[in-house]
């Protein structure tokens, strides 16, 4: 259940900025931004934050089955990942909310950036959870 959580938030994070991408050249107003903020919303609502909480639960019992995890270096690098994680989602999050209050300042450019930051989050935490390199 953790992995199925895993993979359909990071579904999610991987898709939210590039609607952004493509929000940043809709004019404000239009049909098309209109259609953006409705899809960007329920992403958002419907499966990044749900997922986000059930990989968490998931996580958490699995931590709570297996105490020992706490002693391996591994998995405080993971753990640090993890919150890195959660401080960009938090910003995607605020980044909806600009964008459907018609605030957005940031550029396509910004968000391609951004657009990689997630994945390059995920392949540290996979490499180290499977890995255990220390």
């Amino acid at each position: 259940l953790h992995i199925i959580a895993v993979i359909s938030f990071m579904a999610g994070m991987l898709y939210l900025p590039r609607l952004y991408i493509y929000h940043v050249d809709a004019p404000v107003g239009s049909p098309q931004s209109e259609t953006f903020k409705v899809m960007e919303r329920r992403l958002l609502r419907v499966i990044i934050n749900p997922a986000f909480f059930a990989a968490l639960l998931f996580g958490g019992l699995m931590l709570w089955a297996n105490p020992s995890l706490m002693s391996d270096g591994w998995f405080h690098g993971k753990l640090g990942l993890l919150v890195l994680m959660g401080g960009v989602h938090g910003a995607f999050s605020k980044w909806r909310r600009l964008f459907a209050e018609d605030r957005n300042t940031k550029s396509a450019k910004f968000f391609r950036v951004w657009n990689e930051v997630p994945t390059v989050l995920m392949i540290a935490i996979v490499l180290l959870a499977v890995a255990k390199p220390f």
